[in-house]
């Protein structure tokens, strides 16, 4: 899953991107209002962390930039601030969510892995391709009954194919989805975790569900015994 963090506090915005990225996150971090929103619009989030005093444009503003823009990535919104007013002020510019620092990260992650759960409309809160099951918020992965061990890396190549089941899907968008803004290594480290997924989710049970198409990228199907 990819998240983007907004917040001008640097040495919480990294404590927040070490924390996440440990716990199987791609993150972005933004320091400053506009930056998050070039961020926003320009990626695909599975959720976002915002701040509410930013400089440059505000979390409420930038919120509701968002949503006026079609985006509906859900939003949980972290601030300094306390009072029911400026809660409502948040939610009613479409976050999702609402934290006040200070804060646990223990439920900061609990209730991230909620408004995940959720996703957006069209997206479904766990994913079945075949026998094969994919649920994001417990990142938990299955083949029937078998529960499949994954690296973080690994579920969220495999989450980002299952979203886009039956499309082809190139190394770039997988890239651009799967790790950070900042990664600068080469597309074909795609190949490596599509080889161990085949291995993990494929092989055991005779199946071929990872298909390569020449030239364009991968297609998740039904899984199949092959010919």
């Amino acid at each position: 899953m990819r998240i983007l963090v907004v917040e001008d506090d640097e040495r919480l915005a990294e404590l927040l991107r070490r924390g996440l990225s440990g716990d199987g996150f791609a993150v972005d971090v933004a320091h400053d209002g506009l930056r998050g929103l070039e961020f926003a619009l320009g990626n695909d989030y599975d959720v976002i962390v915002l701040d509410v005093l930013l400089p440059g444009l505000n979390g409420f503003r930038l919120c509701a930039r968002l949503r006026d823009a079609g985006v509906w990535t859900p939003v949980l919104m972290l601030t300094a601030k306390d009072g029911e007013y400026d809660e409502a002020e948040g939610l009613d510019t479409g976050a999702d969510d609402y934290v006040t620092k200070p804060f646990s990260y223990v439920a900061l992650v609990a209730r991230l892995r909620a408004l995940v759960r959720r996703g957006r409309r069209e997206r479904p809160a766990v994913i079945h391709v075949g026998d094969l099951e994919i649920d994001p918020a417990a990142r938990r992965c299955r083949r029937g009954e078998t529960v499949l061990d994954l690296t973080a890396r690994e579920f969220a190549v495999l989450e980002y194919l299952a979203l886009r089941h039956g499309e082809v899907v190139t190394k770039t968008e997988v890239l651009e989805h799967v790790w950070d803004h900042a990664f600068d290594g080469d597309v074909n480290i795609v190949e490596v975790y599509v080889s161990a997924l085949r291995r993990k989710i494929d092989t055991p049970f005779g199946r071929h569900t990872i298909h390569t198409v020449r030239g364009s990228g991968y297609r998740l199907e039904n899984g199949r015994t092959p010919a």
